[in-house]
């Protein structure tokens, strides 16, 4: 091989490398919903006061919708009337900052990923950093700060989704509980469209959880111990196809361990109604929704726990 062909090979080599590396990178971001992709592709702008970050103020961190990259501590948020989360301060080396092509804004992406997040301004004197970054929740994921260490997620439905939170929302172990909708075939769908019944989602808990301190097993043995598995698309008072009895697994250990668990309720006599399902989509919940019972300062009215399993 000459000594130009050489340099052409190493020359396509070395494209193919960077492309290669180029399209794993892409492939680890998440996958956007079209809603999504307006504002972070896009670059369009959601709503003023829509959005679900806008009046939240939990200390944590917000990470890129896209990509997972830190981008603003919960202590650099504040409330400036505009519609928007607000923020005075970024995460070092997180967000890059480009001129607008109508000369007078300057748009904010992720530094990572490019998502489009927002706008910055300055001199406004909201705070005493007199800069604001009003950036779309949508373009926003939050992690609380007590979400530390390992950590992994499971799924549950098992009727109404303020009493199966109820049960593991003060567990040792368990990080952070979320009521949600997941299993149906409708995007982002609100507690009066599952309610319907024309949904196919399940009311639903989110419980994202240190395996170090509490495992699996232990989730799920109590799950079924706070409802009653046998009921086909009830629970107690509550009839409908949201309120059915179904685990909703993220990996193929969690699927393995849940129908090792339903084999021994049946072999202890149980008639068990219990799916296991794959996970897909799990949309959080309105607001009102979430720790519904510590709000109310109440307990469950459909569920209770009855001792099922000796360990």
């Amino acid at each position: 091989m000459n000594e130009t062909k050489q340099l052409i090979f190493l020359v396509l080599l070395s494209f193919f490398a960077f492309s290669c590396v180029k399209i794993q990178k892409e492939m680890k971001y998440r996958k956007l919903t079209p809603e999504e992709e307006k504002v972070i592709i896009h670059k369009g702008t959601e709503p003023p006061f829509s959005g679900v970050f806008y009046h939240h103020f939990e200390k944590g961190t917000y990470v890129c919708k896209r990509c997972g990259s830190p981008l603003y501590k919960s202590d650099a948020k504040f409330d400036s009337g505009c519609g928007w989360p607000s923020f005075d301060e970024e995460i070092p080396s997180s967000v890059k900052k480009i001129p607008d092509p109508d000369g007078i804004r300057t748009e904010i992406v992720c530094f990572n990923c490019g998502a489009h997040l927002g706008h910055v301004f300055y001199g406004e004197q909201f705070t005493n950093k007199n800069t604001r970054h009003c950036v779309n929740s949508i373009s926003l994921d939050f992690i609380p700060d007590n979400i530390i260490g390992n950590q992994e997620r499971a799924i549950f439905a098992g009727g109404c989704f303020w009493g199966v939170e109820y049960y593991f929302q003060n567990l040792p172990g368990v990080l952070k509980t979320t009521v949600g909708y997941i299993g149906g075939y409708f995007e982002k769908p609100t507690y009066e469209d599952v309610c319907s019944g024309n949904t196919g989602h399940a009311e639903a808990v989110e419980i994202v959880f240190n395996p170090e301190q509490i495992s699996y097993d232990e989730l799920l043995k109590l799950f079924f111990e706070i409802h009653d598995f046998t009921q086909v698309n009830r629970q107690g008072p509550d009839i409908g196809e949201q309120y059915r009895t179904e685990i909703f697994y993220l990996t193929d250990e969690q699927k393995t361990k849940a129908e090792e668990i339903i084999n021994q309720l049946k072999s202890m006599g149980y008639n068990v109604a219990t799916k296991v399902t794959k996970a897909t989509h799990f949309w959080e919940a309105e607001e009102y929704h979430q720790k519904y019972y510590y709000k109310k300062s109440s307990s469950p009215y459909c569920h209770f726990r009855r001792k099922i399993f000796q360990n």
